[in-house]
């Protein structure tokens, strides 16, 4: 399915104030990458020597391969996600139909603000608007907060596609119909 034309940003208020919703720009990809991985390894959800890490702060490689949209408040990048259709290098468990969502990241400073919800939302309003029927995304068994925001957003539990990319490393896989 051919993607139209980038969308133009979105804004939407988090608890301090306004987060603005936009593609990343070649400037913002350094910004990104770091963000991505500081919050992976902040967050416990990755060892600060795991070879995950190259992929995590190669934002340009993730916009090339799929599109790579930023969160921003008062002209700062605070949270970043990878947004992946059929076809994309990136794709990891989706199927035909459906969307992907990747790398959701949200600086220290900026978590418990609504940042990671209003990317969230973007993505899903990004695939619904491209006539995908569902949106996946695989998560690391430790990310507690991000599960919780999954299940406020509708997204249930896909068991049968959890998935280890490595050994120790267990991700578990989430689904949120678009379609009635």
């Amino acid at each position: 399915m051919p993607a139209p034309p980038p969308r133009e940003p979105t804004s939407t208020d988090a608890a301090n104030g306004s987060v603005e919703i936009r593609r990343a720009r070649p400037d913002d990809l350094d910004v990104a990458g770091d963000l991505t991985a500081d919050a992976y390894v902040g967050a416990g959800v990755i060892p600060a020597d795991a070879p995950y890490l190259a992929f995590l702060r190669d934002a340009a490689h993730r916009d090339r391969e799929a599109e790579l949209w930023v969160a921003e408040v008062d002209g700062v990048v605070v949270g970043t996600v990878t947004y992946v259709e059929p076809g994309s290098a990136l794709v990891e468990i989706a199927r035909v139909d459906e969307a992907e969502m990747r790398s959701l990241a949200v600086s220290p400073a900026a978590t418990g603000a609504g940042v990671g919800e209003a990317l969230t939302r973007h993505v899903i309003e990004l695939a619904r608007s491209r006539g995908y029927g569902a949106l996946v995304l695989s998560s690391s068994t430790t990310m507690h907060a991000a599960h919780r925001l999954y299940g406020r957003l509708g997204f249930a539990r896909l068991p049968e596609r959890d998935w280890s990319p490595v050994a120790d490393v267990h991700l578990v896989a989430y689904i949120l119909p678009l379609r009635e």
